[in-house]
C-alpha cells in the first residue's frame, strides 16, 4: 500500500503540475475525449475521487446511492460533467486539489485486502487505489494531450498493465460477450527497457510491445492502429476490441488518429 499510495501521490503530481496558470480558455479547450474539455476532465477526477472517500467511509450509503446513479444509464458521466460547467475554473482546481488530498488520506488508513464498493464489482482496497491512479493517469493523458504535452511514461505504468490485464475478463462482460477460455500472454518494455509480462509463458495467444501502448489502448485513449503492439491469436485480437481497464459501461474507444476524429468520453 505504501508503494501504491506513492505512486499515486506522483501521478497526482504529474497532473496538477500542467494545471496551475492556466488562463480560462486554456480550461475550456476540448480534449480528446468527444464533448469533453480540459474541465471537464479535472471535475470528473474530482467528482469520483469525492465518491471514492465515500464508498470508503461509508460503503452502506454508498451502495444505497448506487442504484439510482446507474439508473441514469451511459448519460451519467456526461450530466456530470455537465452540471460542473458553471464552477469557475479556479474552483475546479481547487475541488480536484481537495478531493484527491481527502482521498490519500483515507486509503493510507484502510487495509490493503478490505473490500469497497463501486460501479463494478467491489474490489480490494489496494485494486481500488491502482484504479484511482489509473483514472489519474487515463485523464492525464486527455488533458497532455489537449495543452500539447508530452509526458514522459514512467514505472507507474506497471499499475495500469495489471489493471488492463485483470480486467480481460470484464470487456467482455460489459458487452454481454463471454469471455474466451483461452489464456493471453502479455509481454511488455518498459519505459527503461525493462520486461514486463502477464498470462502463461505457453499461451498461443500473445500482446507484445510497448508498455505505454498498451496502457493507452487498455484505457482506451488509443486506437489499436495507432500503437505498436504485436497482437498474435484470435482471443487476443478480440481482448483488445473490447479491453477497458475502467469500470462502468463500455466507451466506443477511440478512432485511428488518421481518420480525423476521437470518439467516446470513457470514465
Amino acid at each position: 500500500m505504501d508503494e501504491l499510495l506513492a505512486d499515486l501521490r506522483a501521478e497526482s503530481a504529474e497532473l496538477d503540475a500542467m494545471i496551475p496558470g492556466l488562463d480560462p480558455e486554456a480550461w475550456e479547450l476540448p480534449t480528446p475525449a468527444e464533448g469533453w474539455a480540459v474541465r471537464d476532465q479535472i471535475s470528473h477526477l474530482a467528482w469520483f475521487d469525492d465518491a471514492a472517500v465515500t464508498a470508503a467511509t461509508d460503503p452502506e450509503g454508498f451502495r444505497a446511492a448506487l442504484p439510482a446513479l446507474l439508473a441514469r444509464g451511459d448519460s451519467m458521466v456526461d450530466e456530470l460533467a455537465v452540471a460542473a460547467r458553471d464552477l469557475a475554473p479556479a474552483r475546479v482546481y481547487d475541488w480536484f486539489r481537495t478531493s484527491r488530498a481527502r482521498s490519500l488520506e483515507v486509503f493510507a488508513g484502510l487495509d490493503a485486502k478490505a473490500r469497497l464498493p463501486w460501479y463494478g464489482p467491489d474490489m480490494s482496497v489496494a485494486s481500488f487505489v491502482t484504479a484511482r491512479l489509473m483514472e489519474t493517469w487515463a485523464h492525464g493523458q486527455d488533458v497532455a494531450d489537449a495543452l500539447g504535452v508530452v509526458r514522459v511514461p514512467t514505472a507507474r505504468l506497471r499499475h495500469v498493465a495489471t489493471l488492463g490485464v485483470r480486467a480481460m475478463p470484464y470487456g467482455f462482460a460489459m458487452r454481454a460477450l463471454t469471455p474466451p477460455a483461452d489464456p493471453v500472454r502479455v509481454e511488455l518494455t518498459m519505459p527503461d527497457g525493462s520486461p514486463w509480462a502477464a498470462g502463461p509463458a505457453e499461451a498461443a495467444d500473445v500482446v507484445r510491445g510497448p508498455a505505454l501502448d498498451f496502457c493507452l489502448l487498455v484505457v482506451q485513449r488509443r486506437h489499436l492502429d495507432d500503437t505498436s503492439l504485436e497482437v498474435k491469436g484470435e482471443t487476443a485480437r478480440a481482448w483488445m476490441r473490447v479491453a477497458q481497464a475502467f469500470a462502468g459501461a463500455p466507451g466506443k474507444g477511440r478512432a485511428p488518429l488518421g481518420s480525423g476524429a476521437y470518439q467516446g468520453n470513457t470514465p
